[in-house]
């Protein structure tokens, strides 16, 4: 419920579903499930134009990740690993407008994730384009978005990433710039995106 919430973009059910996850049997007696149900919390919270409210649960989420064993192998939360802790941490900041401290997370997430998950490679290299991008980096996040392009191309594309890229394109464009990487790259995506 929390997942499909956020994707529609409904926030508060998004956050009441956060809540349900991060007090459930399974929070209580695991904290890998309590962070990503703080996590989750985090970001809605952000969404909802409530910073104070979730740095609180993001700092909930730290430390209950902290507390968590490494290996979860064949259990349906395995995928929330470091990477993916780092992945969701820089949504939250990206929430909040501190594009900075997003990208952190995201140069993170990228060196955490191993080389064969391509499609997750490309989405996150799409999400530091846009950082890169909020953050008037335009040379740079146009580089960035190449790559993350170019990584599609084998893995058969991704709806998200090529829309991540898509905002990254209008950000870019938005400034004006003339900066030839810019131009070349928004020219480009322009017959991709």
């Amino acid at each position: 419920m929390m997942l499909t919430s956020s994707q529609r973009e409904n926030h508060a059910e998004a956050a009441a579903g956060a809540e349900v996850m991060k007090r459930s049997s399974a929070a209580r007696r695991d904290p890998l499930y309590a962070s990503l149900g703080h996590m989750r919390h985090a970001n809605a919270l952000a969404r909802l134009h409530q910073p104070t409210e979730s740095l609180r649960a993001m700092s909930f989420a730290e430390k209950a990740f902290g507390r968590a064993e490494d290996v979860r192998p064949s259990t349906w939360i395995s995928f929330y690993d470091r990477a993916e802790y780092n992945a969701l941490a820089s949504y939250v900041w990206t929430a909040l407008g501190e594009h900075e401290r997003a990208e952190s997370c995201l140069h993170r997430t990228l060196a955490a994730i191993p080389d064969d998950m391509v499609r997750n490679k490309a989405l996150y290299t799409a999400h530091l384009s846009l950082s890169q991008a909020r953050q008037g980096e335009v040379e740079l996040a146009a580089g960035t978005g190449r790559r993350a392009y170019e990584m599609l191309l084998p893995a058969s594309g991704s709806l998200r990433t090529t829309r991540t890229l898509a905002v990254t394109r209008q950000v870019i464009e938005a400034t004006g710039t003339k900066a030839s990487e810019a131009v070349s790259w928004t020219e480009e995506s322009g017959r991709w995106i």
